[in-house]
């Protein structure tokens, strides 16, 4: 969840650590804090709130120094002010974490029985003390982060700085990504590739267990036991060019307006149009010879995975069992070898998902990886990586990463049917050609619905709640649609399959309550109008989403409606998915919400 950045160099560090950091505010913006080494004395800045705070706190008070590191925190232990900020101090020793010390309570009662004083709430100021109490036992740089990660439980990435050997830098990795960059006379570390792009595009990433010694001329790599390890030096896919809005007001509004563009490159990849096939490469899942399919998510990753069940269900006949991945790894499910596992995640570092993902692995089943960073930890422990080609997101709330996300759902469910037996080529050339036509229409319809959006979203700012419903696909889109409401503006909001209405959240409809019906008319849209005029009888302001075919067919009258073209049923949650997304910005906008950075969220969740 936290950023990680750190450069030993030969040149001021401070303003590089500042904008490095600016490019991982999206793991978490609770606070921040620089350190650095300068003659000898090692010194911090420190901020709560979001980089810009900590920026005027650098322009009132600057920090020299060639060697030195950054972190934008997520609060975990600590509320989040300066004192938990990192980087924390102690002694001779500088700190910086992303994760959980499970163990923490233990460790600090034994280190408060000891004599140590703490400052912070944090679990981070347990390794700070150990760290720091093994250099003052006379062990070498080396061997105390060896004694120090022999003590830890839990999930972290570490970086460790040490004023006694200003041009040496410490790093761990446990979990939660750590990636090493190799410049000339310089070199970098941070949590991802997009914080060193502007430094470097040659990276290293640690594996799990791995410790590292990072100086100026390059870096050595060990394991736990301190045997030195090799690990591939690679070329990064991040640009330096990923935090400019362009012409928009915000990134959730940018990328939105991007997915036609994203999703062309999805089809691309795996369409081939002059035959009008399916191509997935070389995959080491044989669709054809799986009895089953395991997928597991979290957040909207999840929702995408439970469309995709119902495309691998009705293309190809296959059996989908689906959990997020905070259940799924804990649930002890019995699988099969004959089964695949797909793991759906925009960072590719999401920790319950990738523990997901090696409960699988334990078990022998085949692991497809569909993610955007394309050598993320999901990714390079998969058997096959679909890429979702998505293009950086930097919005928390997901746009780009859902549709592009359903679209490789899609192309993989063809291709399964086609494997199995289950479509034939005519139905695979029609289902192609119904793919191949959704970037023009989602451009048409970004363009049509934009002003009816907004005045629908005003409508939407004064609600305490608004409830959702669909069935079929647009389930678990509803489900999408509330919680981006509910992420950005923060008004509760919740998505039910609209047959379970009348079995509890019937009770919460009256006259305030905004209904949202999303209704393709599709096989289950005389059912959902049934839904619909039930809670139209108890007072419900009915917003209805269908087509024009649904608002042809629709009995009902509803307060609002947006009428979309009619698309064919394997398209349709791609294109609704775009006004309710542009209701939930709208809606965040007119209210002063911070759209791009909601509050307590974080883009990329490396811990449980």
């Amino acid at each position: 969840m936290c950023g990680i950045v750190g450069i030993v160099g030969t040149e001021p560090v401070a303003g590089r650590l500042l904008d490095a950091l600016k490019r991982l505010e999206y793991r978490g913006y609770d606070s921040a804090g620089i350190a650095t080494i300068h003659e000898g004395v090692m010194d911090r800045r420190r901020a709560a709130g979001k980089i810009c705070n900590l920026e005027h706190c650098l322009d009132a008070s600057p920090l020299k120094g060639t060697t030195g590191m950054g972190h934008t925190r997520w609060a975990t232990h600590g509320v989040p002010n300066e004192t938990n900020a990192h980087p924390h101090f102690v002694g001779a020793i500088s700190i910086v974490h992303n994760g959980i010390i499970e163990n923490f309570s233990e460790l600090r009662r034994d280190l408060v029985a000891d004599g140590a004083c703490f400052e912070t709430q944090t679990d981070t100021e347990v390794v700070a003390h150990l760290m720091a109490r093994y250099r003052e036992e006379g062990l070498e740089p080396k061997a105390a982060m060896l004694k120090l990660v022999g003590r830890l439980k839990g999930a972290y990435a570490l970086a460790i700085m040490l004023k006694d050997h200003p041009g040496t830098m410490m790093a761990a990795r446990s979990g939660p990504p750590l990636a090493v960059g190799h410049g000339k006379g310089e070199m970098f570390f941070g949590s991802d590739a997009i914080a060193l792009a502007p430094f470097t595009d040659k990276i290293t990433y640690l594996d799990d267990g791995d410790c590292a010694v990072i100086s100026r001329d390059g870096v050595a790599i060990f394991d736990r036991a301190g045997t030195p390890v090799d690990r591939p030096r690679q070329v990064a896919q991040a640009g330096v060019s990923l935090i400019d809005k362009g012409n928009h007001r915000h990134f959730m509004e940018k990328e939105i307006s991007e997915q036609p563009e994203a999703i062309s490159h999805v089809l691309d990849r795996y369409i081939d149009f002059a035959s009008g096939t399916v191509r997935t490469g070389n995959s080491a899942i044989d669709f054809g010879d799986v009895a089953g399919l395991a997928i597991s998510a979290c957040g909207t990753a999840f929702l995408a995975g439970s469309i995709g069940r119902y495309w691998f269900e009705q293309y190809a006949g296959l059996p989908v069992e689906i959990d997020v991945a905070s259940e799924f790894r804990y649930r002890q499910i019995p699988m099969s070898r004959k089964q695949a596992a797909f793991f759906i995640s925009q960072s590719g570092e999401t920790a319950d998902t990738l523990a997901s993902l090696n409960y699988c692995r334990q078990r022998g089943l085949k692991i497809g990886a569909i993610v955007n960073v394309t050598d993320s930890t999901i990714a390079r422990a998969a058997d096959t990586v679909f890429p979702i080609l998505a293009g950086p997101e930097i919005g928390v709330a997901s746009t780009k990463a859902f549709t592009c996300q359903l679209t490789v759902l899609a192309c993989l469910a063809i291709a399964a049917g086609k494997a199995r037996g289950t479509i034939d080529a005519f139905q695979e050339r029609a289902l192609v050609g119904h793919l191949a036509e959704i970037p023009r229409i989602m451009s048409a319809v970004l363009n049509d619905i934009q002003a009816q959006t907004f005045a629908l979203a005003r409508q939407l700012t004064g609600c305490k709640s608004v409830l959702y419903i669909g069935r079929g696909t647009s389930y678990p889109l509803a489900m999408e649609g509330a919680l981006k409401l509910k992420e950005i503006s923060y008004i509760h909001a919740e998505g039910y399959a609209a047959g379970e209405l009348k079995h509890g959240p019937i009770a919460l409809i009256d006259e305030h309550m905004p209904v949202i019906v999303i209704a393709p008319h599709d096989q289950f849209f005389d059912k959902t109008v049934s839904n619909m005029q039930e809670a139209a009888a108890r007072g419900g302001r009915i917003i209805l989403i269908t087509d024009e075919a649904g608002a042809k067919a629709s009995p009902i009258i509803p307060a609002a409606q947006i009428v979309l073209p009619n698309v064919d049923e394997i398209i349709a949650p791609m294109i609704f998915a775009l006004p309710v997304q542009m209701l939930a910005y709208h809606t965040a906008v007119i209210m002063g919400m911070d759209v791009d950075q909601p509050r307590n969220l974080a883009k990329s969740v490396t811990v449980e």
